[in-house]
């Protein structure tokens, strides 16, 4: 991280908020690469608290120069127009990810809305707060497929693809992740919804240990997989996705369809539909969402793939 580069997040940080979003969405995206010097910091926008995050940390003097460009953002006149009611910084490759309070007080406990549907999310605690925005526009693609399907979220997190399908008109959403906590957080977001959640269900399992219990269930009429890129003892990428993917012919419907996703910066695409065509050669590569306007990438493939396959 460069000390140079910091009039550039000032300034955009400056014309984001004199207009902040009507609801939640990233601010500023130094992950893609597009601003040099900036590599490793985001901004996001949580509808009252605005997040930034250090993905790496930064030399004593990049630190102490961001935080007083920080704290003078706080002071400029627009600063009480925009309903900010905090300005954190998040160390997230400190040990416990630590996030400190620059001006305001923290929310633990923060209510956002995307597309319309609510979702809460858990700060200062966690690495990742409970919701990732790049995956906005799949969110909202399952929203518009979910229509009476049953559906499939593997890896399900805090369900933020369930939310979606119930307020499509799914029939029913099954959930997986071994994560029984974020599990939890997903029917509570469901709760803030008013979704009936007799059609969702819970399953606090690892999958390739559960595909009995995943098959009952089924078949389903779409398949959501979106996988973390390592997790230590249960899932590594390239080594386990073609697991996932033997599997669906007998978990989909005849014409059944599949979003499967990776947001691995060294897989790309081709990673899916190569593994596709050889574990499950009947589901064919439709096409690729876009990511949302907010998420600039140098290169297309160093950001979130989301790929849809249909049967």
């Amino acid at each position: 991280m460069e000390l140079e580069a910091l009039p550039v997040l000032t300034q955009h940080l400056e014309s984001a908020l004199e207009n902040p979003p009507t609801e939640v969405r990233r601010l500023f995206h130094g992950r893609g690469r597009s601003w040099p010097g900036l590599e490793q910091i985001t901004v996001d926008w949580l509808q009252g608290q605005v997040l930034v995050s250090l993905f790496k940390e930064p030399s004593e003097a990049f630190l102490a120069a961001l935080k007083n460009d920080l704290t003078a953002l706080t002071q400029q006149d627009y600063w009480t127009d925009t309903g900010v009611t905090s300005l954190l910084l998040q160390h997230r490759a400190l040990p416990g990810s630590p996030t400190e309070v620059i001006w305001g007080e923290l929310s633990e406990s923060q209510q956002v809305i995307e597309s319309g549907l609510k979702y809460q999310l858990d700060l200062g605690r966690n690495q990742n707060n409970g919701l990732f925005l790049d995956m906005r526009f799949g969110r909202d693609w399952v929203r518009e497929q979910a229509q009476g399907k049953r559906v499939l979220n593997l890896f399900a997190y805090t369900c933020g693809f369930s939310i979606a399908a119930i307020a499509g008109g799914a029939d029913h959403v099954v959930n997986l992740d071994m994560a029984k906590a974020m599990l939890n957080r997903g029917r509570e977001n469901h709760r803030l919804n008013e979704h009936d959640l007799k059609k969702v269900t819970f399953m606090g399992h690892d999958l390739f240990k559960s595909w009995g219990k995943v098959r009952k269930y089924g078949p389903y009429d779409l398949v959501i997989i979106d996988p973390p890129s390592f997790q230590k003892g249960s899932f590594a990428l390239t080594k386990d996705y073609q697991k996932i993917l033997r599997r669906l012919p007998e978990l989909l419907t005849e014409s059944g369809s599949v979003l499967a996703c990776v947001n691995d910066p060294a897989v790309t695409s081709q990673f899916l539909i190569d593994g596709m065509a050889a574990e499950a050669p009947e589901l064919k590569f439709e096409r690729r969402l876009d990511n949302p306007p907010e998420f600039p990438d140098i290169d297309p493939e160093g950001d979130l793939k989301a790929l849809i396959f249909q049967r």
